[in-house]
C-alpha cells in the first residue's frame, strides 16, 4: 500500500497540520478521527486492514485529517464561543485547505475531478456529516458510524450563530423546502450507521433525530440501525466499514 506523509502550514487554523494519504489511485475519502483523536489513527486503531483491499486495488484514496477537538467541542469548561469559533476555523480548514489538496492530489492519480466521501466514527461521523450536510457541492457521499448530530452534549443548552451553522439536526430543520441543497442531497449518497448496544444510547437518540429532521424534509437518506449487542467501539465499526464500503465505492 501507497502510504505519504504530509505536513503543512493552515492560515485558517495559524499552524501546521499534519495528513497521510493511503493509495495510489480511486474515489478520495476523507478519514476523520474520533474525539480528540489524530491523523495517524487510520493506521493506529486498524483501519487500514480493513480498508486495504479496497485501497490497493485503486479503488479509494483515503486522506486522514487531523482535528482541533481538544480545543473545540471536547475543551468542556471552555468558553462556548471561543470553543465554537476555534471549530469554525478548523472547518475552513477542512474545506478552502483540504478540500482543494485532496482534489489536486487525486486529480493527479485517476486524471479527472471528483467529489469526496467523508467519513468517520464517533465524533468523526459528526463532523462528517456536518461537512456533507453544509457543503454538498463538495462532498458527494458521506458514511457516518456512530455520531452526534446535535450539540447538547458538548454545550448543553448554549446556542449561538456558529454552534447552530454546525449542528444538523438545527439547520436541515430549518432550511426551506425550496432551498437547492435539499436537491443536491438527493443526488447524492447518505449513508449513517448506529449501533443500539452499550455507550451508543446518546448517539442512538441523536441518529434518530436526523433520521426524523431528514424524513420531514423529503431528504432521501439510508439509516442503518445494527443490533442491541453492537456496542460503540473499533470491533463492530470494522464490521460495518467491512459490510458498507464495497456499496459505496
Amino acid at each position: 500500500m501507497e502510504i505519504q506523509y504530509y505536513r503543512h502550514y493552515s492560515g485558517c487554523l495559524g499552524r501546521d497540520m499534519e495528513f497521510k494519504v493511503y493509495g495510489h489511485a480511486g474515489k478520495p475519502v476523507m478519514f476523520i478521527p474520533c474525539q480528540g483523536g489524530r491523523f495517524f489513527d487510520f493506521e493506529n486503531f486498524h483501519m487500514t486492514d480493513y480498508w486495504a483491499k479496497w485501497i490497493e486495488e485503486g479503488r479509494c484514496m483515503v486522506y486522514s485529517v487531523d482535528t482541533v477537538d481538544n480545543e473545540t467541542y471536547a475543551d468542556l469548561g471552555g468558553d462556548p464561543r471561543r470553543r465554537i469559533e476555534r471549530h469554525e476555523q478548523w472547518y475552513h480548514y477542512i474545506v478552502d485547505e483540504m478540500v482543494p489538496t485532496i482534489r489536486h492530489l487525486s486529480g493527479l492519480r485517476n486524471g479527472y475531478d471528483q467529489g469526496i466521501m467523508p467519513f468517520g466514527c464517533s465524533m468523526g461521523a459528526m463532523h462528517a456529516a456536518n461537512l456533507f450536510f453544509r457543503r454538498p457541492d463538495l462532498f458527494d457521499k458521506v458514511f457516518a458510524i456512530s455520531g452526534l448530530y446535535d450539540s447538547r452534549l458538548f454545550f448543553g443548552d448554549y446556542m449561538d450563530d456558529l454552534l447552530y451553522q454546525n449542528t444538523p439536526v438545527a439547520y436541515l430543520a430549518n432550511m426551506p423546502q425550496d432551498h437547492p441543497y435539499i436537491e443536491m442531497y438527493n443526488q447524492r449518497e447518505i449513508l449513517i450507521v448506529v449501533g443500539q448496544g452499550a455507550w451508543e444510547d446518546e448517539l442512538l437518540s441523536s441518529t434518530r433525530w436526523l433520521d426524523t429532521v431528514l424524513a420531514q424534509k423529503g431528504i432521501r437518506a439510508r439509516f442503518e440501525y445494527w443490533g442491541y449487542d453492537v456496542n460503540h467501539d473499533w470491533p463492530w465499526w470494522y464490521k460495518m466499514v467491512d459490510y458498507y464500503v464495497p456499496q459505496l465505492l
